[in-house]
């Protein structure tokens, strides 16, 4: 888990730009995320999951057998997209496999806090029951460090706004 600068902040439209720091929590306690893959053949792949905001990254898991895993092993480019009270936000990046055993914590302690799934981390994955999108267990878990994170204002008390990672 790395830190990384405040990203270049730009807004989409006629308003001020949201302050990342605002955003960041917002898309941080969204309930509900849907994470977009490709096939081999191009064709999209969409999915919803649930995810987790730890440092600077989102992080999902998935089941080492499912497609989602399998697309992003090919292609690791993906897309998170979740709404919110203010926004609908679109997060890009590309998903990396975690495995080291602090990060893995450090995230599973994140999906106990939000979800109240509690998760044994062993051989750098993750083994629990009730995650019905995910597949079966062990679970991969998958860092998506944000490139670009698109934030579409609901209303007028926000301004659509663009924030770019170097």
């Amino acid at each position: 888990m790395t830190q990384r600068k405040r990203p270049e902040t730009q807004p989409l439209g006629d308003g001020n730009a949201t302050a990342w720091t605002d955003a960041r929590g917002r898309l941080a306690a969204a309930d509900y995320y849907w994470l977009a893959t490709v096939h081999s053949d191009g064709r999209p792949h969409v999915r919803p999951l649930l995810a987790v905001w730890v440092a600077d990254a989102m992080y999902f898991c998935s089941g080492a057998a499912t497609r989602k895993s399998g697309y992003l092993t090919a292609v690791p480019s993906c897309s998170l997209a979740t709404e919110t009270d203010t926004f609908h936000f679109v997060v890009e990046g590309e998903a990396t496999k975690r495995s080291d055993e602090t990060a893995l914590q450090d995230v599973a302690g994140a999906y106990a806090t939000k979800y109240e799934w509690e998760v044994e981390v062993r051989d750098g994955a993750f083994y629990a029951a009730g995650a019905p999108t995910a597949g079966e267990p062990p679970y991969e878990v998958y860092e998506v460090t944000p490139e670009t994170v698109f934030g579409f204002g609901l209303d007028a008390s926000v301004s659509s706004t663009r924030w770019q990672f170097e």
